[in-house]
């Protein structure tokens, strides 16, 4: 019969197994973007950049200073208010609606490639403390979500099924801007923690339960 001290040993072993795996998913490889791939996605983006007021310099640059590591993108959302009509399908929609028909297909393709909200908000007041900026346009939301990798971020961009269901973002976003971030103080527990803990937790009551019952001792 199997010791009972076996039954323990695979019970931590095991935890220690899945959050390693899931430490190599969370984490990736973290290779640096090259510059034949840098060039590759840009030349996908065609007229998109310049046709949404954005500076393709810009994106360039902050991809060739990748690190390999995550980041934080913060983003600043106003929806489109009232009904808004899709000119290509003629589908009416309010605004918010367009919004979540982008972000659904978003999230899902986020966290299958390791990253995740962080948190998002609904805005409930003006400017409390503003220095030398623009008039409030009228913001609806703020979020920050977390990204793997650069290289992920270039990954999401060029996925068939995410440019099929980025035009409702153009329907529910009346203006948005996001700029990316690395993280220098938190005081949050992130996945790395929450998931090892949890798995622990798992391991140390299957110990609890195999001397308790004596699972694996002397017949």
């Amino acid at each position: 019969m199997v010791d009972q001290t076996a039954y323990l040993a695979v019970t931590w072993a095991g935890a220690l197994l899945l959050w390693l795996g899931f430490l190599a998913f969370y984490d990736g490889r973290r290779r640096p973007l090259r510059e034949p791939e840098i060039e590759a996605f840009l030349a996908t983006l065609g007229p998109r950049m310049v046709e949404t007021g954005n500076d393709a310099a810009r994106l360039r640059a902050f991809l060739e200073a990748d690190d390999g590591r995550e980041f934080v993108m913060v983003n600043l959302v106003r929806t489109r208010p009232g009904a808004v009509t899709d000119p290509a399908s003629g589908e009416t929609l309010d605004g918010r609606e367009w919004l979540r028909r982008y972000s659904d297909p978003f999230l899902r393709t986020l966290m299958r490639r390791g990253g995740h909200p962080l948190f998002v908000g609904r805005k409930v007041g003006g400017y409390i403390d503003a220095w030398n900026t623009p008039e409030d346009p009228g913001w609806s939301l703020v979020g920050t979500m977390r990204y793997r990798s650069r290289r992920d971020l270039v990954a999401m961009a060029g996925d068939p099924a995410f440019r099929t269901a980025h035009p409702a973002k153009s329907l529910g976003i009346e203006t948005t801007f996001s700029f990316p971030t690395q993280r220098e103080i938190a005081f949050y527990a992130s996945p790395r923690v929450t998931i090892g803990l949890a798995l622990a937790l798992a391991a140390a009551m299957g110990h609890i339960m195999i001397v308790t019952f004596g699972w694996g001792g002397a017949a």
